[in-house]
């Protein structure tokens, strides 16, 4: 994990003394499981319950001998036990101490990213509601549309954010899985029993069939629900990063006292928190792509999977998790510029009320085609000769509605008139943090 885009809370659960005390924490299980099938003796369990943690440091200079992970591991987890270490890891496999640890330290960092959905998805409800009746243009393909409300805008995002939830929510009863099931998954040298004893401890649910490990397709769900919120998370940044452009300057990343924003030019204020985001947000994917990759493995098991989830595990769960904070920061501290909002409105000329004069000629006795060309001949002319749509249209010759209705058109709050509905859905919507 890169320690500039890490938060203290995920790297604390994919840090290394915490990856060590989960796999003593499954040797353990699995000793006292022994022990309680009258296998293994009483004292040798207690002994490991109470032994202490195994030292990093100590961990990786006994691994520069064995060139295997879990076997230093276990090595120096045995020499620590006071009483019964020929004990340790009986009947195990690596596998069955790595991916049952990876489900618990898994299930640990989606039920972090949970929590910082349900935040962001908190603050992005609330601005949305603020801002319900705050009328702004609509643009499509970079185009003036039609006016619709910047909450509108927002609950867009709010909702989002909800499918997001429930993708990862899902996500983490999909990995949160473990396995005892020895070298190939025969369950040969340990019965089920014993995998069931540790894993009911340790809240997960066994792999119905595991060969020597996990299936990986689960944690390419993972990461493919991750990759899926960062994309979100860049829709949105991608919007503030437009809305800020001198050019339109509608709304505006917070901007703190004392910040600069170019080490040459003191006028500058950059939304650099959503080009961050953007830029995280193509790391993500490239990790979802990395997770398909490790699905097809070959035979029972090959290691060309351990590498990747090594980095991509912590760093895409971390990066999201890095990310969600920080949005949730930028749409709290949000500047919107409602004046410029209007201006910008104002400045259309009116074009963005084409359809509902499209529509009001229709309803007085024109075909659809014919409204439509006067329409459009007289947004062309305003295009291109200035003027206003409803002056160039009262002056049109084909124009025969009466002036009143005509000026009914072009009046911005009859286009939020059934935006209730949206927010009435959105009050409605909660999330919880797990």
């Amino acid at each position: 994990m890169i320690e500039r885009y890490s938060l203290p809370e995920m790297a604390a659960i994919w840090g290394e003394r915490r990856k060590l005390a989960v796999w003593k924490e499954v040797e353990t299980l699995v000793l006292e499981a022994w022990a309680d099938q009258g296998v293994a003796p009483p004292e040798a369990a207690a002994a490991l319950r109470q032994a202490p943690e195994v030292d990093v440091e100590a961990w990786k200079r006994r691994e520069e001998v064995t060139h295997h992970d879990v076997a230093a591991f276990v090595d120096l987890l045995a020499e620590s036990v006071a009483t019964g270490g020929e004990w340790v890891h009986y009947g195990l496999t690596s596998s069955d101490v790595l991916d049952t640890a990876n489900g618990v330290l898994m299930t640990e960092a989606v039920d972090l990213l949970l929590l910082r959905v349900a935040e962001l998805f908190a603050v992005v409800k609330r601005r949305a509601r603020e801002h319900r009746d705050t009328v702004m243009v609509g643009r499509t393909h970079g185009i003036w549309a039609e006016p619709m409300s910047f909450g509108l805008k927002l609950a867009t995002w709010a909702f989002e954010l909800a499918r997001d939830h429930d993708r990862l929510r899902h996500a983490r009863d999909v990995v949160a899985v473990g396995k005892i099931s020895g070298a190939v998954g025969t369950y040969a040298h340990t019965p089920p029993s014993v995998e069931a004893y540790v894993l009911d401890r340790l809240g997960l649910r066994p792999e119905p069939a595991s060969s020597q490990i996990v299936m990986r397709d689960r944690h390419a769900e993972l990461l493919s629900a991750v990759a899926l919120a960062g994309a979100s998370l860049e829709r949105f940044a991608v919007e503030i990063r437009h809305l800020q452009r001198s050019e339109v300057g509608e709304v505006r990343e917070p901007f703190r006292s004392g910040q600069k924003g170019s080490s040459a030019m003191p006028h500058k204020r950059n939304p650099i928190g959503s080009e961050n985001i953007t830029g995280l947000a193509r790391l993500l994917r490239g990790y979802a792509v990395a997770g398909y990759e490790d699905v097809a493995l070959w035979h029972e098991r090959d290691i060309s999977h351990s590498s990747v989830e090594r980095i991509a595990l912590p760093d895409a769960t971390g990066l999201l998790d890095f990310a969600l904070v920080r949005m949730a920061r930028i749409v709290d501290g949000l500047v919107v510029d409602t004046d410029r909002m209007r201006a910008n409105l104002d400045a259309t000329r009116g074009l963005v009320y084409s359809q509902a004069v499209l529509l009001a000629l229709i309803e007085a006795g024109h075909s659809r085609d014919e409204a439509y060309r006067i329409v459009q001949r007289n947004a062309m002319r305003t295009w291109d000769e200035g003027g206003t749509l409803l002056d160039n249209l009262a002056a049109d010759p084909d124009m025969d509605l009466p002036i009143d209705e005509l000026r009914e058109c072009f009046a911005p709050e009859r286009f939020l008139r059934h935006v209730g509905v949206v927010f009435e859905r959105l009050d409605g919507t909660h999330l919880t943090s797990a």
